[in-house]
């Protein structure tokens, strides 16, 4: 047995009905959710209740995330857009038209995942041009936090549901 054979035996690329694959799909949503343009939500929580030098902070780490999200989307928006389309195309023609599940499942992570994203560059927009500060700033991220909640849970209800669906018609042993 090569060694090829032996890794993709140890994988299981069969994604929907792998432990993995949903360990993953729950530790990206958790993450994704916590991180609000990418400053732990802890620290909102801290600004909120203390005040004084944590909202310095929070409004320090959010000038500081925001500039650089919207630098990128300048600067090379178009071409993360271009190869992003590209790649969920790739994707989505690899796992719905040929049926690989590895790559449904790459797709049910990678769409709800863009959307964030783009929310995210909306939301930094928006926070730069009001030149949010205190209340505003932190209503702004609750409500960045909240949808990516909402994206979150319909991305993780229908990955549910198709993956239930992929191992009821298929079978959990791909027969």
């Amino acid at each position: 047995m090569d060694w090829y054979q032996t890794l993709f035996e140890i994988i299981d690329m069969r994604s929907f009905s792998n432990l993995w694959f949903w360990i993953v799909l729950a530790v990206v949503w958790s993450t994704t959710s916590h991180y609000v343009l990418g400053v732990p939500f802890d620290m909102v929580l801290r600004a909120r209740r203390h005040g004084g030098q944590s909202e310095t902070d929070l409004e320090d780490l959010v000038r500081i995330n925001t500039n650089r999200i919207l630098f990128i989307a300048q600067m090379s928006g178009l071409w993360i857009s271009g190869f992003a389309c590209f790649f969920l195309t790739m994707l989505i023609l690899l796992g719905f038209w040929y049926g690989n599940e590895f790559s449904q499942a790459l797709v049910l992570l990678a769409i709800p995942l863009s959307l964030v994203g783009l929310l995210s560059i909306s939301t930094a927009r928006l926070i730069q041009e009001e030149d949010a500060k205190g209340e505003l700033l932190r209503k702004r991220l609750t409500r960045h936090r909240l949808y990516t909640q909402i994206i979150g849970m319909v991305a993780i209800f229908v990955t549910a549901l198709w993956g239930m669906y992929q191992n009821l018609s298929v079978g959990p042993l791909g027969g």
